[in-house]
């Protein structure tokens, strides 16, 4: 008669003899994976609005090209929306291979278009790359749903993101933490704020954020949009809108494109605030001379929006096994922790401290922060992101509204 304890020994070798040949199977097939990649070209298609991420793209195409034989090409967009509708096009046209897509930056709405469409690679690929296994879903829960919908490893994370305010402390001592208060400082100081204008992803975050705290209730924002009435959620965005509409920059006539043309406006000392989902944002400008050094961040008291970003590969990428390399590479501690540094980017990681190795988490540990950079106890809470369906809602509402007439 086997002893209980020696049953219990045994259950947990093979247990653990189990999950350590899966682990050397995943290796072996992303060996393979990495094989076939060498000399192939990656049509990365990615934001391309910012001399910071357009750097740090360059630098890991660099380093794929010197470790894989990969050649990263950076297909700067200004709307992710695009690339979108080329992959359906495509998907339309029967053209189920040879894409002109092999890896898309993308989260939120666009995630959503993708995924219902069919336009992703479906084998849930993300979970079985190298890098994942540091991270720690059960501590962040975003990894594996985006805006409300899971990823089923359809998409690799790539970055967290935080909605940052900031102010220049030389004509505000101390900044509105509340849309309410935001609301009153617009008034009292006519053309001082402006935002980019929808759709820009920040633009349209900012409405999602007035929205979210001007309703008490925000799991009406978790449904999709069709199953609330949208007249009465968003009614009190409207009435805010409204209120300070007349008091914007150029009288809300003009917007910025995006929050790089709206950091600009700020250190030409056009307005007095600004805003970013890159919590580093502002203290790369100040480093680099584009804003001046009084300037520092801030959040409402009530949070704000936070999500994660992260790379897809379309259904017909040219080249899917260099994309895998790319995407691993990119959610490597390596790269994590170039991209984490505020002299470079500032994204903050999607890595989970704990597993990593004690240099990786010293490294991390030792990153400088500027100063107009928050911590993370300063960033406090945050806000969960609404369904994808209330993009269009508040983006078609805002364009009736205030483009109308221009």
């Amino acid at each position: 008669m086997i002893r209980p304890f020696i049953l219990a020994a045994t259950m947990l070798w093979a247990g653990f003899a189990a999950f350590f040949f899966a682990l050397t199977a995943k290796a072996a097939d992303f060996d393979q994976i990495t094989a076939a990649a060498s000399g192939q070209t990656v049509h990365f298609n990615a934001w391309g609005g910012s001399p910071v991420v357009n750097d740090y793209i360059a630098w890991a195409g660099q380093r794929l090209k010197d470790d894989h034989g990969i050649t990263l090409v950076h297909v700067k967009l200004t709307d992710t929306a695009s690339a979108v509708s080329r992959i359906l096009a495509e998907k339309t046209a029967g053209r189920s291979s040879d894409g002109s897509v092999d890896l898309i930056w993308v989260n939120g709405e666009n995630f959503a278009a993708l995924k219902s469409n069919g336009l992703l690679r479906d084998d849930a690929w993300a979970f079985d790359l190298p890098s994942w296994q540091f991270t720690d879903d059960k501590a962040l829960p975003a990894l594996k749903i985006d805006f409300g919908n899971p990823t089923e490893g359809l998409e690799s994370p790539w970055g967290r993101a935080q909605l940052v305010f900031a102010y220049d402390s030389a004509y505000l001592s101390e900044p509105p933490r509340s849309a309410t208060k935001l609301k009153d400082w617009i008034i009292a100081n006519p053309g001082r704020f402006t935002y980019p204008q929808p759709p820009d992803f920040t633009g349209t975050s900012f409405l999602k954020q007035v929205a979210l705290e001007l309703t008490a209730d925000h799991s009406v924002f978790a449904m999709p949009a069709d199953q609330a009435d949208t007249d009465a959620v968003l009614a009190p965005l409207w009435a805010w809108l409204d209120a300070v509409h007349p008091s914007l920059w150029q009288k809300g006539r003009n917007f910025p494109k995006n929050y790089t043309n709206l950091a600009q406006l700020m250190g030409d000392g056009e307005i007095n605030m600004a805003m970013a989902f890159n919590p580093a944002k502002f203290s790369n400008d100040i480093q680099s001379g584009a804003l001046p050094d009084t300037v520092r961040s801030y959040v409402h008291d009530r949070g704000t929006l936070a999500n994660i970003h992260y790379v897809a590969i379309p259904f017909n990428a040219t080249s899917p096994e260099a994309a895998q390399v790319v995407a691993n590479f990119l959610l490597s501690p390596e790269a994590q922790l170039r991209k984490a540094n505020s002299d470079i980017w500032g994204d903050p990681t999607v890595l989970s401290m704990a597993k990593l190795n004690p240099s990786d988490q010293a490294a991390f540990a030792a990153l400088p922060r500027g100063i107009a950079t928050l911590s993370e106890a300063e960033l406090g809470r945050s806000l969960p992101e609404p369904h994808p369906s209330w993009v269009a809602v508040i983006e078609a509402g805002w364009a009736e509204r205030y483009l109308a007439g221009q």
